[in-house]
């Protein structure tokens, strides 16, 4: 008997940069709570394909997330 497929329900998410958007043009490491919505619940910084984040911000947010994790802002894992 062949298993029934499931649909998968496509994510919805935004379609433009988020900073282009806003424009900002510097991602700070001191903003913990705007770094914290582009990391997962285990502390990775999410791909774009998530964010929908252009390349050249997606590096800049890899940075800040980064020197956050160093300063202690975000923590490395969360176990």
């Amino acid at each position: 008997m062949p298993r029934q497929q499931q649909q998968r329900q496509p994510i919805e998410r935004p379609t433009a940069c988020h900073f282009c958007i806003n424009a900002i043009s510097d991602i700070d490491y001191k903003e913990s709570r705007m770094l914290r919505k582009f990391t997962s619940s285990y502390g990775k910084i999410l791909p774009r394909r998530k964010t929908s984040v252009c390349a050249k911000h997606q590096r800049k947010l890899a940075r800040a997330v980064k020197h956050a994790r160093m300063m202690a802002l975000l923590p490395f894992t969360t176990r």
